[in-house]
């Protein structure tokens, strides 16, 4: 779980507490802070210690009181618990341990040291970034498919399908940690045959959040995983148009968008939306469970088809570094938070510690709470009870143990003024930034940081770049291969310097085509010489499209290693089944093709997509395109489109400027 509200919303009306003094122990574990508190459950961090040294935090999910007291409930907690716990995949964040304390039932789970994506969402707002980058879309979209295809699959020990349904698939319980992990979160209401088993009583009853329901879940009718699926293609819809798909005035007349309403193409919201990605979405959110993808495992290749088709640079390193940051500021306030709750956390192991010696030497017995386990098979395990002691031994006891740390736990008790303890850090800058100098011979190469293309060509200085992490620093430039080094600044070291020699491409592509007329795009540019022989290109993929007025365009795609020669051969047919090469007639409009270039002005297009294609960094040139009315689109650096389009006539040209505006 994440330090974020990722599982529990905070209800309105809730009723108001008095405030706890953390940190405190509870059973095994000691609650260094509470993370959130819902109608269900409050949410906690914790750190549970062991043997050696052995030390590691997790969540701690308390179920509240008035819950407690309904056994029915009780029995559900423990078997979906059970569920939750057989699930062990890199993208679903694992249960360790359900039980009891001083008759509090608690869920222990991994925590994630990361965001869900509505706090991603406010920090992009709060960066000014207009829209998620497609590339980190897809990768977290990938990730929730992965986690749901494992826990869909899922099978008991006697090898039956468990028939595991999320049922809750939204943005607070889709996590990315700040490495770039994507993990689907809480699947406490999630239901395997067994609880379905005992819920069938029930039909009719609504969980999960209405505006992410497929619609059989809407109507209260018992789901399957294909419900999940639904849900996944509202998050894919609302990540890449940046609309939400299903919002009224009340949960009644968003259940009846989700059942009545004929849903929008994506390309309807976003002109300039991929058509690859669109039936993706369309197939995802069908109505009709039947049509939708059969398995979340479907949906995942189908993706990254697309992914491969379309040459999008997707990985969970970039969308890491993205999130570090995104979230530098907050990361480093998090460290600091820690620290200090961990500083109190030992003062109470060293508190228990004593306690343990005075058992030892005999001065004291009694009796404590006792706390319960639960193995997985939900039977409960006693911890050993201390032998009783006299009720002035156990005062005398803990008026030693209060005393030695008096000065430490007074800090945290805000309902009493006291002097502020000497663990507690002075304020300290936690929005230090730094700069990097980047130069590279030839100059005008593309500086990339964490995979985002910026508005500055080499030799240019970086500026307020996060300290403490590693960036990624790419240069590219035509004709030379690229150059990666990773650079750390730190608050010793805010300046840094990157200068390289660029290295000359050293592949070499030959083709030969039919027609002879045939014009070449290579990776978006156009190849204006004579010769078939293009050389000094950088290793690995290329993208060649091959075109010709009253012919049917081609495109090859090949990975080239360090000094290798690639070469083709490529007829392309003709438009309406004639041999290719023999003499043309004119084409019909239908049907027929011509090119796009695209230049800017005022600054760069960090990606320019034509027709629903991306296409790379502005200019292009020569990219191949129907014939008639085309989209394009220009994505800034900082996260801004511009949109345009123009009309292209078969076996023409068709140039277009963007004019890019200040901010």
């Amino acid at each position: 779980m994440t330090e974020s509200k990722s599982a529990e919303e905070k209800s309105p009306g809730a009723a108001q507490e008095v405030e706890e003094v953390l940190p405190r122990q509870f059973g095994k574990y000691t609650l260094l802070r509470r993370l959130a508190a819902g109608g269900m459950a409050q949410l906690y961090l914790a750190i549970q210690r062991a043997v050696a040294g052995f030390e590691k935090l997790v969540v701690i999910k308390q179920i509240l009181p008035a819950l407690t007291r309904d056994a029915e409930f009780v029995a559900m907690l423990l078997s979906e618990a059970r569920t939750a716990a057989t699930l062990n995949h890199p993208n679903v964040v694992q249960t360790f341990d359900v039980g009891e304390v001083d008759g509090v039932y608690y869920i222990a789970m991994e925590h994630i040291h990361g965001e869900d994506i509505r706090a991603i969402v406010r920090a992009m707002r709060g960066a000014k970034v207009a829209s998620f980058p497609l590339e980190h879309t897809l990768s977290m979209v990938l990730g929730v498919c992965a986690g749901l295809a494992y826990a869909h699959e899922k099978r008991g020990i006697g090898g039956e399908l468990l028939q595991i349904v999320h049922r809750d698939i939204s943005p607070q319980n889709i996590l990315v940690t700040h490495s770039g992990d994507v993990k689907v979160v809480d699947f406490g209401i999630a239901k395997s045959t067994e609880v379905i088993g005992a819920e069938n009583s029930a039909a009719g009853q609504l969980k999960g959040k209405v505006p992410y329901m497929s619609p059989e879940q809407a109507r209260g009718e018992l789901v399957d995983h294909r419900s999940d699926i639904f849900a996944v293609g509202i998050l894919l819809f609302e990540l890449t148009t940046g609309r939400r798909l299903f919002k009224a005035k009340s949960d009644y007349d968003t259940l009846r968008l989700i059942c009545d309403r004929k849903y929008p193409n994506p390309a309807d919201v976003v002109p300039s939306y991929p058509p690859g990605l669109a039936c993706i979405v369309t197939k995802a959110l069908a109505k009709d469970p039947a049509q939708r993808y059969q398995s979340a495992r479907d949906m995942q290749a189908e993706i990254e088809a697309f992914v491969r088709e379309e040459r999008i640079a997707a990985s969970s390193v970039s969308l890491g570094q993205w999130m570090a940051m995104l979230f530098a500021d907050k990361i480093e306030q998090q460290k600091l938070a820690l620290h200090d709750a961990k500083q109190l956390a030992d003062v109470i192991a060293q508190q228990q510690s004593d306690m343990v010696d005075l058992y030892a030497s005999g001065a004291l017995g009694g009796t404590t709470g006792g706390a319960t386990t639960f193995d997985s098979t939900g039977t409960g395990t006693g911890i050993r009870a201390r032998p009783s002691a006299p009720w002035y031994l156990w005062a005398a006891a803990a008026a030693t143990v209060v005393l030695v740390g008096l000065g430490v736990v007074a800090g945290v008790m805000r309902s009493r003024p006291a002097p502020q303890p000497a663990v507690v850090q002075p304020a300290v800058e936690t929005k230090k930034k730094g700069s990097i100098v980047v130069a590279s011979i030839p100059e005008g190469a593309y500086i990339r940081v964490a995979g985002e293309l910026q508005g500055v060509k080499t030799p240019a200085t970086l500026e307020d770049l996060p300290l403490g992490i590693e960036l990624e620093i790419k240069l590219s430039l035509e004709g030379f291969e690229d150059h990666i080094s990773k650079i750390e600044l730190s608050d010793e070291e805010r300046r840094g310097e990157l200068s390289t020699k660029l290295v000359r491409g050293t592949v070499t592509f030959e083709y030969e085509v039919t027609p002879k007329s045939a014009k070449l795009s290579l990776d978006g540019k156009k190849h204006d010489g004579e010769s078939s022989r293009l050389e000094e290109l950088s290793t690995g993929k290329h993208k060649a499209v091959f075109s010709a007025p009253g012919h049917a365009s081609k495109t090859i795609e090949f990975d080239a290693k360090r000094g290798e020669t690639k070469r083709v051969e490529v007829v392309l047919p003709k438009l309406g089944g004639g041999p290719a090469g023999g003499k043309q007639k004119t084409p019909a409009k239908a049907g027929g093709r011509g090119t796009v270039n695209v230049a800017s002005r005022g600054g760069y297009c960090s990606n320019v997509i034509i027709g629903g294609r991306s296409v790379g960094p502005s200019p292009v040139a020569g990219v191949s395109v129907p014939a008639g009315p085309v989209g394009i689109v220009c994505k800034l650096p900082d996260g801004r489109s511009i949109g345009s389009g123009t009309v292209v006539k078969d076996g023409k040209t068709a140039r277009v400027t963007i004019r890019i505006p200040k901010k």
